[in-house]
């Protein structure tokens, strides 16, 4: 089947603790190992959409790497913005050339991204467009790295979901660092 023959998946790709925390309580995320076996920039490879939330976008859809961050991390974020961007807010009535700014209509405007020829597309977040995505059955892979620490505390991954959603494990795998990735589709029958 050719790229343009198929619908484009909408990835929900994040890192979460083993407690379902998704940052610590004032934001952090130094929790998080970008251990090289994850092979993230085939992830990258795999899509060319990024949907973020007002929010994330401000702190990371922009985002550059400090001079003494690694090549590799740099070359991750370089790849990041190569990618087309859509930014969900309510608030926002513009939004700088870097970026594609969506107010309402999301279901129509998520489907008609889905239906555009090209890769898959990235839900980054935050955690209320993921809770929104949720529950307007958005999502349709789940790909959650669960990292090896408890913080009893911060932003959960998960809330206010409005109601069961069933999931098919397709695929785990563990690395060296301890992360465990797991892969679900959303079963939407």
């Amino acid at each position: 089947m050719a790229m343009n023959d198929k619908t484009r998946k909408v990835i929900l790709d994040l890192a979460v603790t083993l407690d379902g925390f998704i940052e610590g309580p004032n934001g952090e995320v130094d929790w998080c190992i970008m251990d090289p076996d994850m092979d993230f920039a085939k992830f990258l490879n795999q899509i060319d959409t990024i949907l973020y939330g007002r929010k994330s976008y401000d702190i990371w859809g922009q985002y550059i790497p400090k001079n003494e961050e690694s090549d590799t991390e740099k070359e991750i974020w370089e790849q990041v913005h190569s990618k087309e961007k859509y930014v969900f807010s309510r608030t926002l009535k513009e939004i700088n050339h870097t970026a594609n700014l969506i107010n309402d209509n999301i279901v129509e405007e998520v489907n008609k991204l889905k239906k555009k020829p090209g890769k898959d597309i990235w839900l980054y977040g935050g955690s209320s467009l993921i809770t929104t995505f949720i529950n307007k059955g958005l999502v349709d892979e789940f790909r959650l790295s669960v990292h090896p620490v408890v913080l009893g505390e911060g932003k959960p991954l998960f809330t206010d979901i409005e109601g069961r959603v069933n999931l098919r494990l397709i695929d785990t795998k563990s690395f060296s660092s301890g992360v465990v990735q797991l892969i679900y589709h959303h079963n939407k029958n």
